[in-house]
């Protein structure tokens, strides 16, 4: 019992790790958190860091959650099919609120990309197309992100899975949507920001 435990927690530590504060501080020596919009994650990255700092920074914050999941199988019996899923979410929620940085991280979606597609590949490829055709619509990565959250569970349901993979599923798209209260207000009143936006460009919907 005590390697699915280590797992956990060497899981959570990863998660901690927030690569869109650590660029800022490399960068431009700033906290990321106390600019754009106040998000240690990639898309606030982007607005403050640009392109390449944010591409660097989502394909490192899928790959702690990625790493997370194989761990879980390394350290795992085959058969404890919920420490790979448990890992993941300790990796979403290190992420979300890392020890490193005073527990005040990102949302955690490019995490939950990297350790879903681990877990059930074809349901995450279908719900992040999906996403991403939002995004490209709307130009709201927001509205994106909980899509992709909340779609993962609904074909995970479809499809039929294990018990262990929908549940954990169903814990990252409510805690997606917690995280991204602030963002649905902001949808809802029209003042959300876009990808690529200008400033006193309008937001509505």
């Amino acid at each position: 019992m005590l390697a699915p435990v280590i797992a956990i927690v060497i899981s959570y530590l990863i998660g901690s790790v927030s690569f869109s504060i650590l660029f800022a501080r490399w960068l431009r020596k700033i906290d990321i958190r106390q600019h754009g919009s106040g998000n240690a994650g990639a898309t606030n990255t982007l607005r403050v860091l640009g392109k390449g700092p944010a591409l660097s920074v989502f394909a490192l914050d899928i790959a702690k959650g990625a790493v997370a999941v194989w761990i879980g199988h390394l350290l795992s019996d085959a058969d404890a099919s919920w420490v790979p899923v448990a890992c993941g979410l300790a990796s979403i929620a290190g992420h979300n609120w890392p020890v490193f940085f005073r527990f005040r991280g990102g949302k955690g979606i490019a995490t939950t990309i990297g350790a879903m597609i681990c877990l059930a590949p074809l349901p995450v490829v279908i719900a992040g197309v999906i996403a991403i055709a939002s995004i490209a619509l709307t130009r709201y990565v927001s509205l994106g992100s909980m899509i992709f959250a909340v779609l993962v569970p609904v074909i995970l349901l479809i499809a039929g899975c294990d018990a262990a993979v929908l549940w954990g599923a169903i814990v990252v798209a409510v805690l997606a949507v917690l995280r991204h209260r602030k963002n649905i207000v902001k949808l809802m009143n029209g003042t959300e920001n876009k990808l690529g936006g200008k400033k006193g460009e309008p937001h509505g919907i």
